[in-house]
């Protein structure tokens, strides 16, 4: 009796999770058909004689590789220099400082508006700098680009004839990556990008859904911050925090596929562990500030809201995995019945769909069908530690908003090994994903001796999901490629 109890007690820990995924999986489907629809009725940019004036704000804390070519590429934008006005957002603490400081007296004499705007602390971090930038910015529109992007010359005579209407408070470019080819951590990066910088924006959009700005390479009416409030530090994405309330304020947002803004990606699995903590986390901040707003907002048709939830608690996704994993081994020793699994087969039946809908653009199938388990398998690897980030972020946790580093490094010749910003402590929770390892291993080597094949795969990629984020976790933190 007592082991029946038990059954049932997993089987409905190990259900709540998977319904979770799988209805995930379902709403981005909708988002797949609703990118075909959009990609069948795909109508010409808007065009216009107007510019207006423009203030380019380039936050930067730490950039000694990347802030000079930041700097050059927007200067090279393609815009009368009588209408823009350039701020660097300097909190830095190194010689970043100098650096930006020879630039800009640089390019003052050429005759540009170029100003280095300093601060006595680093308050609201980059949600702190990118308003105190606003107390001085004289244009009518804010275009803002983080350090390691270099956005392309005509970036502001592609953006700025969508606010011919008066509705619209942000358009938003397309990320592209500088660095993609440069190791199976980067392809990957690039592969999961992808898919959200086309299926999810384009779908949000035309299904008249919340997309969200993407912290950089975007432009924003500067009214349309102020009316939404401003910018705010207490989440650790300040950019999905602000797109919400302007949404919910009625302003439109429009993303622009075709309008690609090159940045580099993390090299190394310290980076892409501080960046995907700082995303999942501040996913979830959002989520417990936005959320309830958006349902209480009864003018806001059902969809909206609903994809909204499914925007807002992406992350959790995270949260779910872990949970069916941690339990797919009682489940083993239980001798649960596994037909459920069919349930988490659909769903990555559903989201190789949503992949593949992005991918095929610059992609083979043969390709795909190696780099979307691949894909699959680091998000399991990573699912801890996001997780983690998760819990935080719906417990209030907060932590300092810390910087992904950047190296420079666009091609495979480029080293990183011996730059400052590498991280070289090894993250904490690696060890617990050494002994995650060894977890799975265990519920492989399980099913197999008892026959149980039906977890078998699942095992399989949670062993080298977890093997290879722990591996690479220690030996990038010990300065080897």
């Amino acid at each position: 009796m007592t082991e029946h109890i038990l059954q049932y007690i997993v089987l409905i820990l190990y259900l709540l999770p998977l319904l979770f995924i799988l209805a995930y999986s379902l709403a981005q489907l909708s988002l797949v058909l609703l990118y075909w629809k959009e990609k069948r009725n795909e109508n010409a940019e808007p065009v216009s004689d107007h510019w207006p004036p423009v203030t380019v704000q380039l936050p930067v804390y730490n950039e000694r590789y990347v802030v000079e070519r930041l700097i050059e590429a927007v200067m090279a934008l393609d815009y009368p220099r009588e209408l823009l006005q350039i701020q660097l957002l300097d909190d830095s603490t190194d010689d970043t400082v100098e650096l930006i400081a020879r630039k800009v007296l640089y390019y003052q004499a050429q005759g540009f508006t170029i100003q280095h705007i300093r601060r006595r602390e680093r308050t609201g971090f980059k949600a702190g700098a990118l308003a105190h930038g606003l107390d001085t910015a004289t244009g009518e529109f804010i275009a803002i680009f983080d350090a390691d992007f270099i956005p392309a010359p005509p970036f502001l005579r592609r953006t700025l004839p969508h606010f011919t209407n008066p509705t619209v408070g942000v358009v938003q470019s397309r990320w592209s990556h500088l660095n993609e080819d440069y190791s199976w951590i980067t392809r990957l990066q690039a592969f999961g990008l992808d898919a959200h910088f086309t299926i999810e924006q384009v779908g949000r959009s035309a299904g008249g859904y919340f997309i969200n700005f993407n912290g950089t390479a975007g432009l924003w009416r500067k009214a349309t911050i102020a009316d939404a409030g401003g910018w705010s530090a207490d989440t650790l994405t300040e950019d999905l925090d602000l797109s919400y309330r302007a949404q919910q304020r009625g302003w439109r947002f429009v993303y622009l596929e075709n309008l690609l803004s090159p940045a580099e990606l993390p090299v190394t699995m310290p980076a892409v562990k501080s960046q995907q903590y700082r995303w999942t986390k501040g996913a979830a901040e959002c989520a417990r500030k936005n959320l309830g707003a958006v349902w209480r907002d009864r003018q806001l048709p059902l969809a909206t809201r609903l994809h909204a939830s499914f925007h807002l608690l992406n992350s959790s996704v995270f949260i779910a995995t872990l949970l069916i994993a941690l339990l797919s081994v009682p489940m083993l020793w239980l001798q649960v019945p596994w037909p459920w699994l069919g349930l988490f087969q659909v769903s990555m039946v559903i989201l190789a769909v949503f992949y593949w809908s992005a991918y095929r653009q610059k992609g083979t199938f043969g390709t795909f069908v190696i780099t979307f388990p691949a894909f699959i398998t680091m998000m399991l690897g990573l699912s801890l530690h996001n997780a983690v980030a998760v819990l935080e972020g719906y417990l209030g946790r907060k932590t300092p908003f810390v910087r992904t580093p950047k190296f420079n490094v666009t091609s495979r010749t480029d080293a990183w090994r011996q730059s400052t910003y590498h991280i070289r402590r090894v993250p904490p929770l690696t060890w617990v994903e050494w002994a995650l390892t060894g977890y799975f291993a265990l519920g492989l080597v399980m099913g197999v001796l008892r026959g149980q094949y039906g977890a078998f795969g699942f095992h399989l990629l949670l062993v080298l999901g977890y093997g290879s984020v722990a591996y690479y976790s220690v030996r990038h933190s010990l300065g080897k490629a």
